[in-house]
């Protein structure tokens, strides 16, 4: 006699059937959740602001987390600009700048502007 084994998937968050297993990376981690049709359209459309600007890794297998040793502002990721100058001549210059992160585009302007 023969075994048939099924297997049914139901939707973690509320119970119902017909779901999918959907993976995910963040921070480092790999996650599963199984979804209905309906949560995965939900899931999607909380992620899609953050996907339009994010950039596909490409590389190894897994999902990495990203570097947490800090820079120490003397150049910013292979940028063609010191992040350490820039954001000192934009504080004498009264020009608001984030702490940390990307120069936004009209500060790296004005700054070069001035250099020149």
């Amino acid at each position: 006699m023969a075994t048939k084994t099924i297997t049914h998937i139901t939707d973690d968050l509320d119970g119902t059937s017909d779901a999918e297993t959907v993976k995910f990376g963040l921070w480092g981690a790999t996650y599963e959740i199984d979804l209905s049709e309906d949560n995965q359209k939900k899931l999607e459309a909380a992620l899609e602001p953050f996907l339009n600007v994010a950039r596909k890794s490409t590389g190894g297998g897994g999902v990495r987390r990203a570097s947490t040793s800090r820079s120490t502002g003397s150049s910013s990721g292979g940028a063609d600009y010191d992040a350490k100058a820039v954001r000192a001549w934009a504080s004498a210059n009264g020009v608001s700048v984030p702490a940390r992160g990307r120069i936004p585009k009209t500060v790296l302007e004005q700054y070069q502007s001035a250099a020149s």
